[in-house]
């Protein structure tokens, strides 16, 4: 693979759901978007006009997929069932401060869910992510949900897992991934939300430079 060859990767989680803005944990609970989460969504399709995608991946779960489809990409979606998000097991539906009363010190990233995912497991799908990311040339747009984006992250670039747990991600942002160059993967963009908060922007930023596919450096 040739160096214009290699992926740029726009990843995009979900919008808001009832239990995002609680804080609980939505693993495979499958739950709808919020209304502010709709229109969050339908914001995504002015971010991600100026980039024609080789390829667009959903996780199946439909608070990622009805965001796909507000942002304007139904029609060419294919369903990656890697993508979902973490397996919570008994921690499904919790709070992360209820945990803590339990079993103090837990941290996801470093120690999983009972009844549920470890990091390794969750490190293992996105492993095939990644393979099936890097067959691809040219741009390509997924959507899945925040836990698993950071992993996905982390896996990409070569980070430890549990450094996974410093890349926070809001609903309804957008990152990219792809390459400092021919050997360097590395994160280019992360948790952007200026979409969702700027109906008046300046004419140029760095954000547009990115999905413009400018060099900013």
């Amino acid at each position: 693979m040739d160096h214009h060859e290699l992926p740029v990767v726009y990843l995009v989680r979900h919008g808001e759901t009832a239990w995002s803005l609680s804080g609980q944990h939505t693993g495979l609970t499958d739950l709808p978007l919020t209304p502010v989460g709709e229109r969050n969504a339908e914001k995504l399709q002015d971010a991600l006009k100026r980039v024609s995608f080789t390829r667009v991946f959903s996780s199946p779960l439909r608070r990622a997929l009805r965001t796909c489809e507000l942002a304007g990409f139904r029609s060419t979606v294919e369903i990656v069932h890697d993508l979902v998000e973490w397996d919570y097991g008994e921690y499904e539906g919790r709070l992360t401060v209820e945990i803590h009363k339990e079993r103090p010190g837990w941290q996801l990233f470093r120690d999983g869910c009972p009844g549920g995912e470890s990091p390794q497991d969750v490190a293992e799908r996105a492993d095939r992510v990644v393979e099936l990311l890097r067959s691809v040339a040219g741009d390509v747009l997924l959507f899945s949900s925040g836990h698993f984006l950071r992993v996905l992250a982390a896996r990409w670039t070569g980070m430890n897992i549990f450094g996974a747990r410093t890349l926070m991600l809001s609903t309804a942002s957008l990152s990219i991934v792809g390459y400092e160059n021919p050997a360097l993967p590395a994160i280019r963009l992360w948790n952007d939300t200026h979409h969702l908060v700027a109906d008046h922007k300046p004419p140029h930023t760095y954000t547009d430079s990115l999905l413009a596919g400018v060099s900013t450096i």
